[in-house]
C-alpha cells in the first residue's frame, strides 16, 4: 500500500527527472555537449571565453590580501579529504562484499571537468579542481555511509534530518518494530540499491 511520503518521493522523481531535461536545454543553449565524457565548445563559444579569462599576474596582483594569507587553511584541508578517501576506499573494498552491499563507484562522486573552461586561468582551474575533489571525496564517503546506515540501521530517526540521503526514505520509521525486523530480514541476501553500480 502506498503511503503519501511514497506518493511524494515518487513527485520529486519526475521534478528530478524534469530537472536533468532543463539542464540539458541549459548546456544547449551555452553551447557545447559531451561526446563520450568530454566537453565539447562551439569554437567561437570558445574564443569568447578566452576573450574573457582574466590573466594570472592580473588575478593575483588583485586579490584581497586576507585570501592570499587564509588560502593555505584552506589547503590544508587536503590532508583529511585524501585520508577520509583512502580510507572509505579501504572500508568499502574489505567490508561491502562482505556484508553484500553494491560498492559505490568513487569516479561518479569525483568529477573532474571545469579545466575545460577557456575563461579560467591557472590558479582558478587549481581551485575548481580542490573544490572538486574536496566535495567529490565528501559525496562518495556519504554515498558508502549511507549504504552502511541502510545495512546496519535502516531506522528513520524521530527528528527531521535535514539533507537525508536517498536511501532514507526506504527505512523503517521510528518505533516500527515490525518495520525494523522486516528491513533487517530483507538484507539477509544483501542491500539492494536501485541503480548501484
Amino acid at each position: 500500500m502506498a503511503t503519501r511520503l511514497d506518493e511524494l518521493m515518487e513527485r520529486l522523481r519526475e521534478v528530478e527527472g524534469q530537472i536533468e531535461t532543463e539542464i540539458v536545454r541549459q548546456r544547449e543553449a551555452l553551447r557545447y555537449r559531451l561526446e563520450n565524457r568530454r566537453i565539447i565548445f562551439e569554437e567561437d563559444v570558445l574564443r569568447f571565453q578566452r576573450a574573457i579569462k582574466v590573466r594570472l599576474s592580473q588575478y593575483i596582483r588583485n586579490a584581497n590580501p586576507w585570501i592570499v594569507i587564509t588560502a593555505p587553511v584552506i589547503y590544508s584541508l587536503i590532508i583529511p579529504f585524501v585520508l577520509l578517501d583512502l580510507f572509505v576506499m579501504a572500508y568499502q573494498a574489505i567490508c561491502f562484499p562482505v556484508y553484500k552491499i553494491p560498492k559505490v563507484r568513487r569516479r561518479d562522486y569525483l568529477v573532474f571537468d571545469r579545466h575545460h573552461l577557456a575563461y579560467l586561468n591557472l590558479l582558478e582551474k587549481i581551485n575548481c579542481a580542490y573544490c572538486s575533489y574536496g566535495n567529490g571525496a565528501i559525496a562518495f564517503a556519504r554515498e558508502v555511509a549511507a549504504r552502511t546506515e541502510a545495512y546496519w540501521c535502516p531506522i528513520k530517526h524521530a527528528r527531521r534530518v535535514l539533507g537525508p540521503h536517498p536511501h532514507y526514505q526506504g527505512f523503517a520509521d521510528f518505533g516500527d518494530a515490525e518495520a525494523f525486523r522486516g528491513k533487517i530480514d530483507e538484507l539477509k541476501d544483501g542491500l539492494k540499491i536501485d541503480g548501484a553500480g
